[in-house]
């Protein structure tokens, strides 16, 4: 896989999609071929397309997975966590799973009206959405965007339920939509939390703000009034999982209100991105972090199948459970729950979105 400058990034190489029958770029004996040996290898900026999708609802139907629909206004994610399992989704535009996937990014801008349109079809069965399931709806180009603003005006419009999971403290800047959102029972909000140490975010979640900024944001959404969750996820082992106890004590003091962890994933792409990013960064423990996370995977680098991929197997997976269920029971962190109501949703009316 071709070195790609690692400054402000996570992954260390940039793969070659090839799972969709794509067609390999193979080098044509230009002088193109040799420009990083010429020039060095130059720092990748981030660039955002505009997409354009017919739909906004993504729908699924795994038994494992807590909700059924679900929406991501970005394509991408500028926070380049190594171990992201949505990575390999990059390759269907024929792009890297690698640094592609941190730096060429898409946008959906109209994903307030498809949402709308969708909300307003006869027979609509409402369902609490999910919202970054697959990409951070908080990532830095929120900031401009607003895509992730807007469809919280048409979900607290409409009262329909619904669900965030960030990394991002930038989810405070919604609070004003957030907050009555939350006293009609319709929101909840989960915030990813995977190191308090910055030496390890630097490296493995370069771009998504600190561990302490999302504590923080914890306390900040919970004192308000907005349900706000710890997810310690994902944990890795051997580089990771010695901070689950304190990651617990600092989302309980933060009054958390619940929490919940996930063993790390590494499918399709993700493996060998993971392996080399820990051949440069971790490179004295690299052959025991995948040991221990085969140990986990049934003998692999990954298990795909229901429920055991989220939960893991072996006694490594086993002890992590054990002392996730003592620091929670320990600092007093209830096990997450999601109830949300569902009967006030009210179906858009007409064409246009009400004023608020």
């Amino acid at each position: 896989m071709p070195v790609e400058s690692i400054r402000g990034r996570g992954a260390t190489r940039n793969s070659t999609p090839t799972r969709f029958n794509l067609k390999e770029r193979e080098a044509d004996g230009d002088w193109l071929d040799s420009v990083e040996a010429l020039d060095g290898i130059t720092p990748r900026q981030t660039t955002v397309t505009i997409e354009h999708p017919k739909t906004i609802l993504t729908r699924n139907t795994s038994p494992d997975i807590g909700f059924d629909r679900s929406i991501n206004v970005f394509r991408g994610c500028e926070h380049g966590c190594i171990y992201c399992f949505a990575r390999p989704t990059h390759a269907f535009h024929d792009l890297s799973p690698g640094v592609d996937f941190e730096s060429r990014l898409f946008v959906k801008p109209k994903a307030a009206q498809l949402l709308h349109s969708a909300l307003s079809r006869p027979g609509y069965d409402c369902a609490p959405i999910a919202m970054g399931t697959n990409t951070d709806p908080y990532q830095p180009i929120e900031e401009r965007w607003r895509v992730t603003r807007a469809v919280l005006e048409v979900l607290l419009e409409t009262r329909h339920p619904f669900t965030i999971t960030t990394k991002s403290d930038r989810v405070l800047r919604d609070l004003d939509l957030l907050k009555p959102a939350a006293e009609l029972g319709i929101a909840a909000v989960a915030i990813s939390v995977t190191s308090l140490d910055p030496r390890i975010s630097r490296t493995m979640e370069p771009r998504a703000p600190s561990g302490a900024k999302r504590i923080d944001a914890i306390r900040q959404l919970n004192a308000a009034g907005v349900p706000c969750y710890v997810a310690i996820a994902p944990v890795v082992p051997q580089i990771t999982d010695h901070e689950l106890e304190a990651i617990v004590e600092a989302a309980a003091g933060a009054k958390a209100a619940g929490g919940f962890y996930l063993p790390v994933r590494l499918p399709h792409e993700v493996a060998p991105l993971f392996r080399a990013w820990l051949a440069d960064h971790y490179p004295d423990r690299a052959a025991k972090v995948m040991a221990t996370i085969a140990a986990m995977r049934g003998g692999r680098d990954n298990d795909p199948n229901f429920f055991s991929r989220m939960q893991g197997q072996g006694p490594w997976a086993d002890l992590i459970l054990t002392r996730f269920a003592i620091a929670a029971k320990k600092h007093g962190l209830p096990q997450a729950k999601f109830p949300l109501r569902r009967d006030l949703f009210r179906p858009p009316e007409g064409a246009q979105m009400r004023l608020l």
